[in-house]
């Protein structure tokens, strides 16, 4: 295990938010406002410094794909559904976002003219450039494919510097922490150490889109307050993943 010390620099990034994160826990409420409205003024901070920020969203505080298709339904067809709530989590994010005077663009790989610009990568880092946050929703637009996959794509396409997930726990452990009480974190760890020993904090796709195009990631902890902004702008939190296992 490293050492994950000094303060990182990014000029573009890709924060990924899983849809569960939007909904208050325990509540039946799928989209929680001032949860919502906390990570947008978390995200206009860090956007105040420069950075530019593009953001990828889960759909499970709707629907879960994986889960309907264990149920009986027809895999292709739960990952659109799954997608298609995605799109409202996004608009979500964008109101909350423009509200507070961030400007915003949801871009979607489904077609849905009225409501968000379709997914077009140069016109997405343009954006970017002008100083919009950007929405990436509908997943890939294709099924059987995660958000996970979606933040590793989208990243890679656009030439961010890092990939940010979101998570309940406070990076990558050696053992699921919730079982294990003797479960140790890494620092940093390797893209090959998080496939071979089944790290499960991002699905095998996203770890090797990730290391084929040497997009680093780092997996925090989004409970602590303002960890969000924390982690944007370069604070040293949770679990660095790149080639080596360490900057």
């Amino acid at each position: 295990m490293g050492e994950n010390t000094g303060t990182r620099k990014f000029r573009r990034v890709v924060l990924k938010l899983s849809g569960e994160a939007l909904r208050e826990p325990g509540s039946t409420d799928n989209i929680c406002p001032p949860i919502v409205e906390d990570m947008a003024a978390q995200i206009k901070a860090a956007h105040q410094t420069g950075l530019e920020i593009a953001l990828v969203v889960g759909g499970g505080n709707f629907w879960r794909g994986v889960s309907a298709s264990n149920k009986g339904m027809e895999r292709a067809t739960a990952d659109y559904m799954g997608m298609l709530a995605t799109v409202m989590n996004s608009l979500a994010l964008q109101s909350m976002l423009e509200a507070i005077d961030v400007p915003t663009r949801v871009q979607s790989a489904i077609e849905m003219k009225n409501v968000a610009e379709p997914f077009i990568r140069r016109v997405a880092m343009r954006h970017l450039e002008l100083g919009r946050v950007v929405i990436f929703a509908a997943g890939t637009g294709n099924p059987f494919f995660s958000t996970d996959t979606t933040a590793a794509l989208r990243a890679s396409e656009i030439g961010a510097d890092v990939v940010f997930k979101a998570t309940k726990v406070d990076g990558i452990y050696d053992s699921d922490p919730n079982k294990n009480p003797n479960a140790k974190r890494y620092d940093c760890v390797s893209y090959h150490d998080c496939l071979t020993k089944q790290l499960k904090v991002m699905d095998a796709t996203a770890f090797s889109l990730c290391e084929e195009n040497h997009m680093p990631i780092v997996v925090f902890s989004m409970n602590e307050p303002d960890n969000i902004r924390k982690a944007l702008v370069g604070e040293p939190l949770g679990t660095l993943v790149n080639s080596s296992g360490c900057l």
